[in-house]
């Protein structure tokens, strides 16, 4: 089974089973991973599911929507190379990722 691990600004990690085709957001909200807020519920309407993908993961993820790549600039925390909305980041059965969340999502 895939494995999301999230790990929060001061380093404190989470290891989570995921769903395939669940998102990597939906994963965080059922397992009261602290750090996504998902205010918007995976709508693409909100950036509050911010994270940080390692470097080693990024390159394996699909590409970004203009519209999610859009959205990070709202982001509270500021973007980086490696900024994604895990709303946008659908679990496959061969992905094991590990995210970073920052210090504030609002």
């Amino acid at each position: 089974m895939p494995q999301i691990t999230y790990t929060d600004h001061r380093g404190v990690a989470r290891t989570v089973e995921a769903h395939v085709g669940d998102s990597v957001m939906e994963t965080a909200a059922r397992n009261g991973v602290p750090g996504i807020v998902a205010e918007c519920g995976g709508s693409l309407s909100c950036a509050t599911c911010h994270v940080f993908v390692d470097p080693d993961d990024f390159a394996s993820l699909p590409e970004m929507d203009p519209m999610e790549d859009e959205m990070l600039y709202g982001a509270a925390a500021e973007r980086q190379e490696t900024s994604r909305l895990c709303c946008q980041i659908r679990v496959t059965e061969d992905l094991d990722l590990r995210v970073t969340t920052p210090a504030t999502q609002v």
